[in-house]
């Protein structure tokens, strides 16, 4: 059932609109994927299950979610979460993402008020996170969510996510599988070039591609903490309120707070109008002329498309033979908000806090 639903995925994802120069054209498809990298393994029971065994042995593994690529541990396990932030190289201060099968499994670990229901309902399984009060009996480990009384959790709705969710019965704490402040990755290559694992499931490319949208749900009301996945337009039309959007956290509370983030090697520079001797060009819509290298992120300037389509063309312009990348402008409709985000944490001075 889960080999079958993991194929039926990969036949439905788009290429991506990838060319050197305006005469070239390289889709990147899940045949290019990169079974022969060290780890990577098909999402066969097989595999499902020893990524269960490891999980409950202590070990994370590289998961596959709609969103991006999650590392994976038992949450519940103070060392399994203590080597996430290790392996990743992520301060302690900044707090995870908790990932559970079901509502009722969210229910043990946290209180979910009747518009965290609502919301759920809407929104679940699906890239949306919510932060929400823990329970006084949360066996969730504080250094998961960072010593705070709340817990950020969601329900993936990537059919591997959920497999290993069901096999293994353990809540995951799953940041995004990737040295932090790198940019995200959405294949299981991008997983294997930066991290050593014992086991990556490879759910082919992912079909969000941007991470979760992040919000607070308490007695107050409902704040955006992180544009991602879900756009706030739908939230909004969900509630049938405005929702408010902090833009500037006195302190970490969420994941996606941090200042510089999602970054490349190379400078970035923001809705260029031009190009500059070098650059390469992450394009929205019809491209700028004149660039040694073009990664189109929609030639139809759909925001959605374009979000599937980012954190991979950022890899590829980051290993591609110029020296910047220049952005074009892009819509803030939809998932433009989300994309916005990432792109302006992406060229903001790795100086590490909001």
């Amino acid at each position: 059932m889960v080999e079958a639903k993991i194929k039926e995925t990969n036949r439905e994802l788009a290429s991506r609109h990838w060319t050197r120069g305006p005469e070239h054209s390289k889709p990147v498809t899940m045949e290019q994927s990169a079974h022969h990298k060290r780890g990577v393994r098909e999402p066969v029971n097989a595999a499902i299950k020893q990524a269960s065994e490891l999980l409950h042995a202590g070990q994370p593994i590289g998961l596959p979610t709609e969103t991006v690529y999650g590392l994976a541990g038992d949450a519940t396990n103070d060392d399994a979460v203590a080597s996430i932030f290790e392996l990743k190289k992520r301060p302690h201060f900044n707090p995870l993402i908790v990932h559970v099968a079901s509502v009722e499994m969210a229910q043990t670990l946290v209180t979910l008020s009747p518009l965290a229901l609502q919301l759920a309902d809407r929104f679940w399984p699906g890239p949306l996170t919510m932060v929400l009060p823990r329970r006084p009996d949360c066996p969730v480990s504080l250094l998961a969510s960072a010593g705070l009384d709340t817990l950020a959790i969601r329900i993936p709705g990537h059919p591997v996510a959920q497999a290993l969710l069901q096999e293994s019965g353990l809540p995951l704490a799953a940041p995004s599988a990737n040295i932090s402040g790198n940019i995200s990755p959405t294949t299981a290559t991008h997983v294997a070039d930066q991290l050593d694992l014992p086991i990556i499931l490879d759910g082919g490319p992912c079909t969000v591609g941007v991470e979760s949208t992040i919000l607070r749900v308490d007695e107050s009301g409902v704040v955006l903490l992180r544009p991602g996945g879900v756009a706030l337009e739908d939230v909004e039309s969900t509630l049938g309120q405005p929702v408010e959007t902090l833009t500037k956290p006195d302190k970490i509370t969420a994941p996606g707070q941090m200042l510089s983030h999602y970054a490349p090697s190379k400078p970035i520079r923001l809705n260029a109008v031009g190009l500059a001797d070098g650059e390469g060009l992450l394009a929205f819509g019809e491209p700028l002329k004149g660039a040694k290298v073009v990664a189109n992120l929609s030639a139809a300037s759909n925001t959605t498309e374009a979000a599937a389509n980012l954190f991979a063309m950022m890899h590829q312009l980051d290993a591609a033979d110029c020296t910047a990348i220049a952005v074009m402008p892009i819509l803030t409709e939809g998932l433009g908000q989300a994309i916005n985000d990432r792109l302006g944490r992406a060229a903001a001075p790795k100086d590490g806090k909001p």
